[in-house]
């Protein structure tokens, strides 16, 4: 299997950067806004995106592959990648659980939730269309560099909204601006900020 690689740059950096799930395509807002309260919650959950969605990748393109595309079943692919991605959430639950009681504890509701993330399961969706670098279907690795560059992308954007968030707490401001205004006015002043990669003429828009 041949790799194009400059394919797979184009792709790394335009899920971590230009396309952005939670800046650009707005996905995963739900964990975004529920768990970048405090830095060590937000590193915890981005590295569990990060290995759902890669692994998830992994199987799911291996499934619409060689199960779904080649019975005509593609119409069951939601379903399907939901599963999968279900499963996943499920074996990182107990992992956390077991080893990381502090971290699990922290997380709270929105570890599950991830079985749901729309993020999630619009990587392993967009994994099985066209590739907009090459024009053709993404590869295999291809599909697994843009899952695990999409989990970098989410944990880029819960890192630095936590950081803010942190800084928040000890700045004054407004009364009325207080809690969840205040982020929603830093979150969308990142997505405009993330708007500027759009610009890259390295990049088709």
């Amino acid at each position: 299997m041949s790799v194009n690689f400059i394919s797979i740059i184009q792709i790394s950096i335009a899920a971590v950067l230009i396309q952005n799930f939670v800046l650009a395509r707005f996905l995963g807002l739900c964990p975004f806004l529920g768990v970048s309260k405090k830095l060590s919650s937000a590193i915890g959950m981005g590295l569990a995106v990060v290995f759902v969605m890669t692994v998830s990748t992994i199987f799911t393109w291996w499934i619409d592959t060689a199960i779904l595309a080649a019975m005509n079943l593609e119409y069951l692919r939601t379903i399907m990648f939901i599963l999968v991605i279900a499963s996943l959430v499920q074996l990182i639950e107990m992992v956390m659980q077991k080893f990381t009681p502090a971290l699990y504890e922290s997380l709270g509701i929105y570890l599950p939730l991830m079985a749901t993330n729309c993020a999630i399961l619009g990587v392993a969706i967009i994994n099985t269309d066209i590739n907009q670098f090459t024009g053709v279907p993404f590869t295999f690795v291809e599909s697994v560099v843009n899952g695990a560059a999409s989990g970098a992308g989410f944990t880029l954007a819960l890192i630095l909204m936590a950081g803010l968030r942190e800084r928040l707490e000890s700045s004054n401001i407004p009364k009325s601006l207080e809690g969840m205004p205040i982020t929603f006015i830093t979150a969308g002043l990142m997505a405009l900020a993330f708007l500027g990669f759009s610009g890259l003429s390295f990049f088709p828009k």
